[in-house]
């Protein structure tokens, strides 16, 4: 089972972030090919509402399956806000029971998903596309540092990160507008990782993730903050100390954060 540690997010708060930051995900029933979809997201209750194509094998299967539902995986692809040699940061997998959603019950359940991730794919609903309802039994995330489960009480009792919707700005505006910084931290690699090339990888309310390209291959470095943060003024003021300036200029993107 996941544990929560001071270094770092659970292995719940991982998938949680991945599952509301990721763009591209896929449906993957045996006997036909993986159907993207356009909207996924988990609810508390453990159901996990999906978006795919009115036309596609799945809507079908899934209809064709009766009230008992049939096995299915959603892939979840968390790419690097970056441009990165190796664009994957995790991939979650999401596996349980695939239902149908009758049209009497599609529109107030994509009204129920809107009210928590106003997605615009919500708006195709009953047109191009209709919802699918995965029970969820099981997950699993595995990024550079290997494949790890997490129980399914522990992930709905997990939230996602509270800088996951600026962390892309965060990330774009330290890479290109401060570079004197992210150079600060390559001094604290070790002497062999700083000939290569340094980029921002992630960031949440624990740490920053810096990814090393060289000819050797990739490697991430994690650098944890003294103590979580809450808000943008204390993540700013906390990269300003993991850099050994206090006083220099907070970070500032799109008025997402001050310090």
């Amino acid at each position: 089972m996941a544990t929560k540690t001071s270094t770092g997010p659970s292995t719940a708060e991982r998938v949680r972030s991945a599952c509301v930051r990721a763009q591209d995900a896929v449906l993957a029933i045996e006997g036909s090919d993986p159907t993207v979809t356009s909207v996924h997201h988990l609810r508390s209750n453990g159901d996990v509402v999906v978006a795919v194509p009115h036309a596609s094998a799945a809507a079908a299967l899934a209809w064709n399956s009766g009230g008992g539902g049939l096995p299915a995986v959603l892939e979840i692809t968390d790419h690097a806000p970056l441009r990165l040699r190796e664009p994957v940061r995790s991939l979650v997998w999401l596996r349980g029971s695939l239902h149908a959603v009758p049209d009497y019950e599609a529109r107030v359940l994509a009204d129920d998903v809107a009210s928590e991730h106003p997605h615009p794919g919500l708006l195709d609903i009953g047109h191009t596309s209709v919802l699918l309802r995965l029970s969820l039994a099981s997950a699993v995330v595995a990024d550079s540092t290997g494949a790890e489960p997490v129980a399914v009480d522990e992930l709905l009792n997990a939230s996602p990160d509270p800088f996951w919707e600026m962390e892309t700005a965060w990330l774009q505006h330290l890479d290109e507008d401060h570079r004197d910084l992210v150079d600060l931290l390559v001094r604290k690699l070790p002497p062999y990782m700083r000939t290569g090339r340094v980029r921002p990888l992630g960031i949440d309310r624990y740490g920053l993730r810096l990814r090393v390209e060289d000819h050797t291959g990739d490697r991430d470095v994690w650098m944890p903050f003294a103590n979580p943060v809450d808000d943008a003024p204390a993540l700013s003021r906390a990269i300003r100390m993991l850099v050994g300036c206090p006083f220099l200029n907070g970070l500032r993107s799109g008025g997402a954060a001050n310090g």
